[in-house]
């Protein structure tokens, strides 16, 4: 029932869309456009005024089918942005159905491949009369920043209790069932500037400061649920004056929420140390941008996805992720749902490509989720 060239067309059309984290108004206008031409009922929210963005979070409802009424409504949800390097996408299809940017761009398969598999599942049910249960869709903007759009969408309009986010990477089949909290942080450290030459004692090296503080603390995976790491280090003002500000910033992330924040208070606290034994200050700060979660594989959420792949015969494949998603802040307004494997490879680069083949299992995948009874 999918049609192979019409997905193929949509796809392409919404790559071809510059659409960067805060600039998603083109994008939005095509999929309001789309929606609503489908049926359904469409709303864009504020987010744009309060990210500071070009469009909001986009939200659509679809009611169920009669005979259907008495199922739950499924949620699902897409992101309507791409990482940069982003203008002037253009997807080429090849020979074997592999589907490339040019090279100088990002392909945006993250995350116009989600959304192509759902306007196609969409356009699938409603050409054939397919009967369905209430379907809801969330596409949010700037999901690429910490999925800062769906941190301010209002979750009361939301009626479903199960969701199914398509936004991971890897062979169509695969289903992320876990991710991790993720925190960032910045500690400034406060010296005593001094001129190097004359009268170094007199000063107090931030920089050293920080290094020596980033030396005690273990980068990397400190242990099976959690990883540290510090990115950036920024100090000093001239080769000849003793640097009195350094600046460091990271990330922790962990599937044990908890631990995540023991994380940053132990390494807020070496910073701390540090800076005292050597006479200077910190100012310590840091961001709690997702929480982490678990869906049991046992819930029917993932039960259902695995039916309807083992429909397909394509294999079923739960992992966990060290990367976030819209799962997350929906997970934390009481959603349980999994992340799908959704057509998209070698994402956050150059060289990110999908396929056709690929992009029809996620959209026939999708029209069966849609339309399950379960």
């Amino acid at each position: 029932m999918v049609q192979t060239e019409r997905l193929v067309q949509t796809f392409c059309r919404m790559v071809s869309f510059d659409s960067p984290s805060y600039g998603e108004r083109e994008i939005c206008d095509f999929l309001t456009e789309h929606l609503t031409a489908l049926g359904l009922r469409v709303q864009e929210d504020d987010a744009a005024q309060r990210i500071h963005g070009t469009a909001g979070n986009l939200y659509a409802y679809l009611p169920a089918t009669q005979g259907m009424e008495q199922l739950p409504p499924l949620l699902f949800s897409g992101h309507m942005d791409t990482v940069e390097p982003s203008k002037g996408k253009k997807a080429i299809v090849h020979a074997d159905g592999t589907i490339t940017s040019d090279g100088s761009t990002v392909l945006g398969a993250d995350d116009c491949a989600a959304l192509a598999a759902i306007l196609e599942a969409l356009t699938v049910m409603q050409e054939n009369h397919l009967p369905h249960r209430a379907i809801e869709i969330l596409f949010s903007a700037a999901e690429e920043t910490y999925c800062i759009g769906a941190s301010v969408f209002d979750f009361s309009k939301i009626r479903a209790k199960e969701a199914y986010v398509l936004d991971l990477t890897g062979a169509v089949g695969g289903a992320a069932v876990q991710a991790p909290t993720l925190l960032s942080f910045r500690i400034a450290v406060q010296g005593k500037a001094s001129h190097a030459g004359f009268h170094p004692e007199q000063g107090i090296h931030a920089i050293c400061v920080a290094a020596s503080a980033a030396r005690r603390l273990q980068n990397g995976w400190l242990d099976e649920n959690t990883t540290r790491n510090i990115g950036t280090i920024h100090g000093g003002t001239q080769t000849n004056i003793v640097p009195e500000r350094c600046v460091v910033t990271g990330e922790i992330r962990s599937f044990d929420h908890e631990q995540a924040m023991r994380t940053w208070e132990e390494t807020k606290h070496v910073f701390e140390e540090e800076a005292r034994s050597l006479g200077a200050d910190v100012e310590a700060e840091h961001t709690v941008h997702i929480h982490a979660y678990k869906t049991p594989e046992q819930h029917l959420v993932v039960q259902r996805f695995q039916r309807v792949c083992a429909k397909h015969g394509i294999p079923s494949n739960l992992c966990s992720t060290m990367g976030g998603s819209d799962n997350n802040p929906l997970s934390e307004h009481g959603l349980t749902g999994i992340v799908l494997a959704t057509a998209m490879n070698n994402c956050h680069s150059c060289s990110e490509y999908s396929h056709v083949d690929e992009l029809k299992k996620i959209a026939a995948i999708t029209v069966d989720l849609m339309c399950s009874e379960e």
